[in-house]
């Protein structure tokens, strides 16, 4: 279906609104493939960005896609969940034309030097020049489905309309027709997304719309040469699984493209910085270990590779961290007034204003993703019952991998000494940053920290407390330092004796 609740824009005053007017512009009739191939090339004359949105597919996709359309073919995209399929189809209506022109009220969206229906070409006869027309924007020339089982003929192509046959129209007269989405789309692209999860009987009412160009609803002597772009969307699991593509189906689509997740841990930030609506700060070593936690759940043999890690899983991860720090900050900001209500209390002290706790994400916060987000990631039969410990276990490596890649070669025997001859540093879901901080006093090699994080010379607070709590986490999990969770859920760091 198309987008919901959208609206088409108002077209500008100046464009023709009768085809005489418009023959006198010399507009030439092109169809959708034809302006897709031209609309292309004059974007790649220009460095004009082709598939704004789109990460991680410059060197390998995309290529691909651009040579389906030079060529003018219909494609499926094939790859596992969460690849950016449907966000790479929905990019190609913005290759279309801004405006074109179309009959008003065709429910095929014709164009007025090209009608298709016979009361359109009717109209056209009939008012030669003189004809109104209407203008069409891109946003509207895009349709899209999502494949059920549920789905009918009747959805995708037509079936006659009861209503218009009790108005006392006959069953041979093509008006009675209501058409479906494919031919409403008549002149832009559609999408059939998860297309083996279509039923092989409805698939084959699409035969004639990849090859002939035509449809036929109910035996209906009717040609209706449809103008418009075809894509679809499948997992590789869903051939065996789910259901499949039938053969001549398969054999009508001109280009079959595979998808892939991120190829690199910079194009998986760049994506998660790109998607994420984050609510607090945080910081760049935080992203680039849910950025690597992402990779490795992937990658892990306890996983099961079939379905595949969605990159929804990170961009959700960033999204939930980020949420942790925003109720830390609100917890404390509730502690701080009880406190402070405290000491304005009849005999309790004249009390202190304290600056309120910005939210900035710590790499504590991290450990919320495992249970939260498990749902979003299919395990292998024997780790039933295991599913949070395994997520664990590729967190601390994902700390650890980031760890050893920002901070390799510094000198952190200032934070070691911290904690030497039984001293602790304390820090958790309730610990605020000045109090990490006084824990910590002045560390030496702290400013290299720092900066190696991404943090710059004059941080927060909240961003130094984020670095020195990433740093003590990394070196308990390079065996440098001892780590405690007490059971109020503080985490106390120290020394590994």
């Amino acid at each position: 279906m198309t987008a919901p609740n959208q609206v088409s824009p108002v077209p500008p005053a100046d464009l023709p609104s009768t085809l005489g007017e418009l023959r006198a512009t010399g507009h030439q009739y092109r169809t959708v493939k034809q302006e897709l191939r031209d609309n292309l090339l004059a974007r790649m004359g220009s460095g004009e960005e082709r598939f704004p949105g789109i990460v991680g597919y410059e060197d390998t996709v995309l290529p691909e896609v651009e040579r389906a359309l030079l060529a003018g073919h219909d494609m499926v995209l094939l790859g596992e969940r969460g690849q950016g399929k449907t966000r790479l189809i929905r990019s190609l209506g913005g290759l279309l034309d801004e405006w074109t022109p179309v009959i008003p009220g065709s429910v095929l969206n014709e164009h007025p030097m090209h009608p298709i229906a016979p009361a359109s070409r009717a109209l056209v006869d009939s008012a030669g020049d003189d004809l109104p027309i209407g203008w069409l924007h891109r946003s509207m020339r895009y349709g899209e489905k999502l494949a059920t089982p549920d789905t009918s003929v009747g959805d995708l192509i037509g079936d006659v309309d009861p209503i218009r046959l009790a108005q006392g129209r006959t069953l041979g007269d093509p008006e009675t027709i209501h058409f479906g989405l494919v031919p409403r789309t008549n002149r832009g692209v559609f999408a059939v997304n998860e297309l083996p999860d279509l039923a092989e009987r409805i698939q084959v009412a699409l035969l004639n719309v990849l090859e002939e160009r035509d449809i036929q609803v109910r035996g209906y002597q009717l040609r209706l040469p449809l103008d418009l772009l075809l894509v679809a969307s499948a997992n590789p699991e869903d051939y065996t699984n789910r259901g499949r593509i039938i053969t001549p189906l398969k054999d009508r689509f001109g280009a079959e493209i595979r998808t892939h997740y991120p190829l690199d841990i910079d194009l998986e930030l760049a994506l998660i910085r790109q998607e994420a609506d984050l609510v607090a700060v945080v910081p760049e070593h935080v992203l680039e270990v849910l950025a690597r936690f992402a990779r490795d759940v992937r990658e892990s043999p306890s996983v099961d590779p079939r379905s595949g890690v969605s990159a929804r899983f990170a961009i959700a991860a960033a999204e939930t961290v980020a949420a942790a720090a925003l109720r830390r900050s609100g917890l404390l900001a509730g502690a701080s007034a009880d406190a402070g209500a405290s000491a304005a209390a009849p005999g309790g002290g004249a009390g202190s204003a304290s600056r309120p706790e910005a939210p900035v994400a710590r790499i504590g916060d991290t450990v919320s993703v495992t249970s939260t987000l498990r749902g979003k990631v299919e395990f292998e039969s024997g780790e039933e019952g295991r599913e949070i410990e395994v997520l664990a276990h590729l967190l601390r490596t994902a700390t650890a991998e980031t760890f050893r890649a920002r901070l390799a070669g510094l000198d952190l025997s200032g934070f070691t000494a911290i904690v030497a001859e039984g001293g602790a540093v304390e820090t958790g879901e309730l610990v605020s940053s000045s109090e990490l901080l006084r824990q910590v006093g002045t560390v030496p090699g702290l400013a290299k920290v720092l900066d190696r994080l991404g943090l710059g010379d004059a941080p927060s607070p909240e961003e130094a407390a984020a670095g020195i709590e990433f740093v003590l986490e990394g070196l308990h999990l390079t065996r440098r330092l001892g780590k405690d969770v007490t059971d109020s859920g503080r985490t106390v760091y120290g020394d590994r004796d």
